[in-house]
C-alpha cells in the first residue's frame, strides 16, 4: 500500500490523545464486561451449537475459525468466530472480505448478515483479549501495511479491541484505504471520548444495525 494523505485535521490529532489513567470508565468497564460476557455466553450457547451443526452439515471444515489478531499495545491473540468462509478462502494470501465475496458460504452469508458469526468473541471478552466496545482488531499482515500508509494508525492499538465500536456503527466494512482512514477517525474519537454512556449508545446502535440487516433494510 502506498502512503496516502487524507488531510489529518487537528481534530484527529487531538483525538489520539487519551484521558489520564484512572478514569471511572476504565475502572468499571472490565468488571461489567466480564459479567456481560459470562451471561452472554450462557445465553448464546444453544444458538452457537445450532449454528455449529448447520455449518458442519453444509460445508467442509471446522465450526470455529481461529485467527491471529493484534490486541492492546500490539499483543497478538487468537480471535474466535463461527466459520463463514470455505476452508481454502485464503490460499492466495490474506484478503479483505468484499461485497458478494464468493469465498463466503451460503450459511456464512446468513451468519455475517445477522452477526451470529461474532458470538464466539464473547470468549475473547471473558479472557480479557477484547472489550465489548473498541476498535476492531486487525490481522498482523494488514497492520504492518496500514501503519505505514495511514498516519496515526497504531494509535488504535492503545486500547483493547472491541467486538463492536463507533467505527462499525458509523461506517461500512473496510474495502479501500479511504475506508480505513475514515474508520480510524471514529476509532480515535472513541478512544478520546470513551465513557459508559457512549458504550451504551454504541451497543444500542449496533443492535439497531443488526436488526436492520436482518430485515433487509441495510
Amino acid at each position: 500500500m502506498k502512503t496516502t494523505s487524507f488531510g489529518l485535521t487537528s481534530f484527529l490529532t487531538s483525538a489520539a490523545l487519551r484521558r489520564a489513567p484512572g478514569h471511572i470508565h476504565d475502572q468499571v468497564k472490565r468488571p461489567l464486561e466480564l459479567i456481560f460476557a459470562t451471561v452472554g455466553l450462557l445465553l448464546a450457547a444453544p444458538v452457537m451449537l445450532l449454528c455449529g451443526i448447520i455449518i458442519k452439515l453444509t460445508s467442509k471444515g471446522p465450526v470455529f475459525y481461529v485467527q491471529e489478531r493484534l490486541g492492546q499495545n500490539g499483543k497478538p491473540f487468537q480471535m474466535y468466530k463461527l466459520r463463514s468462509m470455505t476452508v481454502d478462502a485464503e490460499t492466495d494470501g490474506p484478503q479483505w472480505c468484499r461485497e458478494g465475496d464468493p469465498r463466503v458460504t451460503p450459511v456464512g452469508r446468513f451468519l455475517r448478515r445477522t452477526h451470529l458469526d461474532e458470538l464466539p468473541q464473547l470468549i475473547n471478552v471473558a479472557r480479557g483479549d477484547m472489550s465489548l466496545i473498541g476498535p476492531r482488531p486487525e490481522r498482523p499482515h494488514f497492520v504492518a501495511k496500514l501503519k505505514g500508509a495511514v498516519p496515526l494508525y497504531t494509535q488504535r492499538l492503545s486500547v483493547r479491541p472491541g467486538v463492536t465500536g463507533l467505527a462499525q456503527v458509523k461506517h461500512h466494512s473496510d474495502q479501500t484505504i479511504e475506508d480505513v482512514q475514515t474508520k480510524l477517525g471514529y476509532d480515535l474519537e472513541y478512544i478520546r471520548r470513551a465513557c459508559l454512556f457512549l458504550d451504551l449508545r454504541i451497543l444500542a446502535l449496533t443492535a439497531v444495525k443488526v436488526i436492520a440487516r436482518r430485515s433487509g433494510r441495510a
